[in-house]
């Protein structure tokens, strides 16, 4: 029946088509029929039995052909059996419509040759791909310049950041072609786009587009207007946290405020400092979560929320170590700065860390906290650290070179096994071979002795040195105990004492004899030294000033025992007028007491003069000097002036002030140095030596590179133009 019915409709469609306006009305309100329901109007077009005998007969098996059609075939019309319609005339049918009629069709046109002839063979064929703009090189590449223009981003400070990622400018003004242009532009969109929401303004948005620019054939403009929107802010901020101790802890430590723009450095940062400051303050498990915001158009706020997981407030337990066993935990238990017990503090746990990492015996260490579930009388759960060792190489060569006018070249050479004697006990073995001092020493050397940063060192050395001022055969056996700085743990305040015994046969002018003689002295010492150091670096400071004071009771035996004291007293200040210049400076005075100056061997009595002290003039050669009565005439090697040497003094005072001008890994340091020794016990002002000069620096990763030039502005008969020093490190 659904069948009939489709066929119901489609006939009277067709049937209101053909005779426009004589179709019976329906609806409720249609006329009725008198002749009743089952009259012949309401009878079905095409009756059942008729439409199924009209269906050609269907076969069962669906491989076999169809049937052809009729040469003749025609289209034909079924009309209802009886209509009380007048058939009016059919309007006329287009040709899609109109049935085809044999003959009618124009005949074919003839057959194109060409497709009659055989495919060309495979092997034959022209494989090679057409070229691409892009593939072009050389001479025939597409020259393509464009200039990029940024907008709606200097009002918000982002146009610097942009401009260092963009894609357009990352071309350098070149694409092979429009496309490409265009393609930066989409990418810079995006940018920009991101760059604002990392300030809030969430509803941001951005176009590129390029224009020609007038007159350019082959240049374009590419802009990229930005529109910010408005901008959101901090709406309710909430914190997901177990309860902490105090109870604010985590929101105390969260920067963020009601009404503050929801920048992502803002947000980022208070979250870090979270996770910064909650270690540091017995919650060493924290971890913060992922935030959420839910932006409300309409007010521009965001409700922040961050869930925070605490873990349990701790307490310092003990050591525990794993790996190579460079370090027994006796040993290990030396490093610590707190105690058991003691409310866990991340800062103390990394300063465990980097005083293993100083001792330079580890490829590698690390101290992480350890659960143990122990919940201590306060509450706090006990956390362990545990130590893991990687054994680094102990032992290390080590050179240096140097040159100063009045000093000659010096090269050093130093071989370290940091420890051959366990823990930390080191042998050093040394030689120096320069052209004014020869000498080899041993060195025995314990770090961290029985308490952190207390260093236990002996010494024995043999040197030989030849200079204007004296020539020496020297042995020393000394010892000293310190508390000294590392590069990596800077201390405000060190100190050292310990003891020297000294042989030395020396030359010395006699005044007696107007002539140099040789004598051999004895010299115990007990020297002690403090220093208060507030720089914010040892081997190039910036900031900070440093005091320094020495102290040397000694002993000389040369036929008779004469005890005597010797003091030195060093001011060193740094101040940074910017971010490339220094202002440093440095005063000296030193003075020995208690003893003629002719009864102290001449290699322990003061000397000015140098690359680090006066600037300008030759090594030690500042001081009183031998009497002009020592030359003799015709002595064809000492016949001037200038030869006369120096003997050196009880006192000293210097004074120095640096320019020292950055940039880059390269320094200017303009230099005004002052001073002078003398034979009194105490310095004075009169007699200064003054010497200027320049220095170039290169700075390295273990400290800068020194080239002085400097010549004295006073200078007296014999004293040479120009010095030059080239050493490593700061002069002061």
């Amino acid at each position: 029946m659904a069948t009939a019915g489709f066929a119901l409709v489609v006939g009277q469609a067709q049937a209101q088509i053909q005779t426009p306006g004589t179709a019976p009305a329906r609806g409720p309100d249609a006329p009725r029929d008198p002749a009743g329901p089952d009259s012949q109007g309401n009878a079905p077009i095409v009756p059942d039995a008729e439409f199924d005998q009209a269906l050609p007969p269907l076969s069962g098996d669906i491989n076999a052909p169809l049937e052809p059609m009729p040469a003749d075939a025609t289209r034909t019309t079924t009309a209802p059996a009886t209509s009380t319609a007048t058939p009016a005339p059919a309007p006329a049918q287009d040709a899609a419509q109109a049935p085809i009629t044999p003959g009618t069709l124009p005949p074919a046109p003839p057959a194109d040759p060409a497709l009659a002839q055989p495919l060309e063979p495979l092997s034959a064929f022209n494989s090679t791909p057409l070229q691409s703009v892009a593939d072009v090189k050389g001479e025939d590449a597409p020259d393509i310049r464009y200039v990029s223009e940024v907008r709606g981003l200097d009002p918000l400070g982002l146009t610097d950041e942009f401009n260092a990622l963009s894609a357009l400018r990352e071309g350098k003004g070149k694409a092979d072609n429009a496309t490409q242009v265009a393609a930066r532009g989409r990418e810079d969109e995006q940018l920009a786009v991101r760059l604002m929401k990392s300030l809030g303004y969430y509803d941001g948005t951005a176009i590129s587009r390029i224009e020609n620019v007038p007159g350019e054939k082959q240049q374009v403009k590419a802009i990229v207007s930005a529109t910010p929107g408005q901008l959101y802010k901090l709406g309710t901020i909430t914190v997901q946290a177990q309860p902490t101790t105090p109870p604010d802890l985590v929101r105390r430590e969260l920067p963020l405020k009601t009404g503050d723009p929801i920048e992502a450095a803002r947000v980022q940062g208070a979250e870090a400092n979270v996770s910064l400051k909650l270690p540091q303050q017995g919650y060493p498990f924290v971890k913060v979560g992922e935030r959420d915001i839910l932006l409300d158009e309409q007010t521009a706020r965001g409700d922040y929320t961050l869930p925070v997981d605490t873990g349990p407030r701790s307490s310092f337990g003990v050591l525990r170590t794993e790996g190579d066993p460079v370090f027994d935990l006796k040993h290990l238990n030396v490093f610590p700065r707190f105690e058991q017990g003691q409310l866990y503090d991340n800062r103390k746990a990394d300063d465990l860390r980097e005083a293993l990492v100083a001792t330079g015996l580890f490829n590698g260490v690390g101290v992480q906290p350890v659960r143990t579930g122990t919940i201590l009388p306060d509450g706090t759960e006990q956390v362990d650290l545990m130590v893991r060792q990687t054994r680094g190489p102990a032992k290390s060569l080590s050179g240096g070179a140097g040159f100063q006018t009045g000093q000659g070249v010096t090269v050093e050479g130093t071989f370290t096994n940091r420890n051959r004697f366990p823990p930390e006990g080191a042998l050093i073995l040394g030689a120096i071979a320069g052209t004014q001092q020869q000498g080899i020493s041993g060195t025995f050397r314990r770090q961290n002795a029985g308490k952190r940063d207390r260093t236990v060192t002996l010494v024995a050395s043999a040197l030989r040195a030849n200079y204007d001022a004296f020539e020496a055969f020297t042995g020393t056996l000394s010892g000293r105990i310190s508390y000294d700085s590392t590069p990596i743990w800077q201390k405000k305040f060190t100190y050292a004492y310990g003891f020297e015994l000294v042989g030395t046969n020396e030359s010395v002018f006699d005044f007696g004899e107007n002539d140099r003689v040789r004598r051999t002295y004895g010299v115990l010492a007990l020297p002690g030294q403090v220093q208060f150091d507030t720089s914010d670096d040892l081997l190039n400071p910036t900031r900070g000033y440093r005091l320094k004071l020495s102290l040397s009771p000694e002993t000389s035996v040369q036929g008779s025992v004469r005890p005597y004291g010797r003091s030195l007293v060093e001011a060193t200040a740094y101040y940074p007028v910017s971010d490339k210049l220094v202002i440093a400076g440095r005063v000296r005075a030193g003075s020995i007491f208690g003893i003629a100056r002719d009864d102290i061997a001449p290699s322990r009595r003061y000397y000015g003069g140098g690359g680090g002290s006066v600037r300008g003039y030759g090594f030690q050669r500042l001081g009183p000097l031998e009497p002009e009565s020592s030359l003799v005439p015709g002595d064809e090697d000492r016949d001037e002036v200038k030869d006369l040497r120096p003997i050196g003094g009880r006192s000293l005072n210097e004074f120095s002030i640096e320019a020292r001008y950055r940039f880059g890994n390269f320094g200017i340091v303009p230099f005004l140095d002052a001073g002078n020794a003398y034979e009194s016990t105490l310095p004075n002002a009169s007699d200064l030596r003054f010497g200027a000069g320049i220095g170039g620096r290169f700075y390295t990763n273990f400290g800068p590179m020194r080239v002085d030039v400097a010549t004295p502005l006073n200078p007296r008969p014999g004293d040479a133009k120009v010095a030059l020093y080239i050493s490593i490190g700061q002069a002061f």
